[in-house]
This record gives structure tokens, sequence and C-alpha cells, in this order.
């Protein structure tokens, strides 16, 4: 794990230092938060990242659910990515590549009947036991 030091303009008393973890767990996290799309899972992590001096660059690949404008989901993903990396340990990304890995069809939530959703069981005629 290689740590990265965020240096500040102002005189600080000391300095703080990311573990490339956090920040790359910050923007699987942000990824997480997009309707529509899911993580890759057969890679450890579908997320890597370069820091230089300009800043953060990030890719990630990502499986998008079926129905989703792809261009508007990777556009949000960017959007999502740049604002935690940046809100979160006040570094500039500078850019944020989206690979779409796959598109998946997801199956419809089951439909639930009546008396399963109501917690009671339909009896004849409960007088007669």
């Amino acid at each position: 794990m290689s740590n990265i030091r965020l240096t500040s303009n102002e005189k600080e008393d000391g300095k703080v230092v990311y573990g490339t973890d956090i920040i790359q767990n910050i923007v699987e996290l942000a990824v997480a938060e997009v309707e529509g799309a899911l993580s890759v899972e057969e890679k450890k992590s579908g997320v890597v990242l370069r820091i230089e001096k300009e800043g953060v660059y990030a890719e990630v690949s990502v499986v998008v659910k079926y129905g989703y404008n792809v261009p508007d989901l990777a556009y949000r993903i960017q959007q999502s990515v740049k604002q935690s990396v940046e809100n979160m340990t006040h570094y500039r990304v500078v850019e944020v590549d989206v690979h779409i890995a796959d598109v998946v069809f997801c199956e419809p939530a089951p439909v639930e009947k009546e008396e399963e959703r109501t917690g009671e069981t339909a009896q004849e005629n409960p007088d007669e036991e």
C-alpha cells in the first residue's frame, strides 16, 4: 500500500496522508451510489488509480443493468467519483474513464401474494376447527 501526501498552500502544523486503498474505496462507494451500475466481479477491483502531480486519474470498470442509458450512466459515474474524491480528500480529480464491461438483464422482483404481504393465512371457515 502506498501513501499519498496532500500538501496545502496554507501554513499548518501537520500534513494529511491518504493511503491509496482509501481513495480506491471512496471511488468504489461513489460508483455503487449510481443507480444502474454494478461493480465488476471477475476482477479484484474494477478501479485503477493513477496519482500524479496534477491530481487523480481513475479508470472504473462497471456492469450496466439493461434499460439504462449508457452515456448518461457513465456521466453520472464520472460526476459521482469526482465529487466524492474531491469532497473527502481535497484532491483534484483530473480524469475518470468509465469502461462498460457488460450489460446484464436483471430478473424482475418476485410478486408477493396478498396473504404473504399481510402475514395472514387464508382459511376457508375459521369457525370450524
